[in-house]
């Protein structure tokens, strides 16, 4: 009878527990707004994590994916959770510049060699100082995501060595850093937003974009660009965001299922464009783009044009902050 009790006892805490937790959740909608196509590793991702949260609440949370930049820009879709009209989004950490500095330091051409390296300094003391730096200025930076080495495309010629850039009209990010990087390697750096980029490549109103074999494909940049150069210059993480002004109206169990669906959804994501971007350099030369990778030599030529940019990201973001990243890089390298 004894063991029936204890028992019975166990199972009606088991049910009290599923009660309060249930009542933890109240219905909401979040939107989560995102820039690339559904069909990509973007909006594939956020998909993940919209399952991962409605099944944590028993479908209370419910995640709307809104791809295609139909929220707006990036730096829109920023202003929009700092004002509240917008819960969540997943961008360029580079769009971030210009509301917390520190986010420059991850747009250091050629700070990372691999993504060993990128994602222990990321999820690293470093990485997490950095993203908390967005909390004051109204945003929760969650995870960090992978878009990926960043590579060259363009019209005009491939570029096989630093003088092929001289004059190349090149998009780039709103980012002073990826202004004044391109400008030191000879480029004519033209900043826009995304949403803009393949009319702009279409019209001929730039030559050439940078960004990761995944968004050449995803894009489409295959039908309006002839060459493709692997440069790595830069890694290029995106970053899961949030409200600030949404996240202080969640209680601690909502907090929680929206920060343990971001960590389940990074791992989706990171292993999904890992695997794409394998598959997606073999389908750029199926669709015709012409592919060389540049040298060795070449990619240390392009580094000494850039240590005055280095020298004014230390600046930007703070010597502590640059030095600490070196440092992670440091230890990851040699593995101490």
């Amino acid at each position: 009878m004894r063991i029936k009790f204890v028992l019975t006892a166990a199972a009606a805490a088991i049910l009290a527990t599923t009660a309060v937790q249930a009542q933890d959740f109240k219905p909401r909608i979040v939107r989560f707004g995102y820039g690339l196509v559904d069909d990509s590793n973007q909006g594939r991702a956020v998909r993940y994590f919209a399952q991962e949260v409605e099944k944590a609440t028993g479908g209370k949370m419910k995640v709307r994916a809104i791809g295609n930049a139909s929220l707006g820009s990036d730096t829109q879709m920023q202003q929009a959770l700092i004002g509240g009209a917008q819960e969540m989004m997943v961008g360029s950490t580079a769009t971030l510049v210009g509301i917390s500095p520190a986010m420059a330091v991850w747009d250091t051409p050629f700070l990372f060699t691999t993504v060993k390296e990128a994602d222990a300094v990321l999820d690293g003391p470093v990485g997490e100082k950095v993203k908390a730096s967005l909390e004051p200025k109204g945003m929760v930076g969650l995870v960090y995501w992978e878009n990926g080495f960043r590579n060259l495309t363009n019209n005009k010629q491939p570029i096989t060595k630093l003088e092929d850039m001289n004059g190349i009209k090149l998009r780039v990010m709103q980012n002073n850093v990826f202004l004044d990087s391109f400008k030191a390697l000879g480029a004519n750096a033209v900043p826009l937003p995304f949403s803009e980029l393949f009319t702009a490549l279409e019209t001929r109103a730039v030559d050439g974009q940078e960004n990761p074999f995944n968004t050449v494909i995803s894009s489409k940049f295959y039908e309006v660009q002839k060459y493709l150069t692997v440069s790595n210059h830069v890694y290029s993480p995106w970053i899961v965001t949030v409200s600030k002004k949404w996240w202080d109206t969640l209680n601690a169990a909502e907090k929680q299922v929206l920060q343990d669906a971001a960590v389940k959804s990074r791992d989706f994501e990171r292993k999904d464009t890992r695997n794409e971007a394998s598959q997606a350099l073999a389908d750029i030369k199926a669709k015709g783009m012409q592919v060389n990778e540049l040298p060795a030599a070449e990619v240390d030529r392009m580094r000494s044009k850039l240590v005055e940019v280095n020298t004014s990201i230390a600046s930007a973001v703070g010597q502590d902050t640059w030095d600490a990243v070196q440092g992670a890089l440091k230890q990851v390298r040699t593995g101490q």
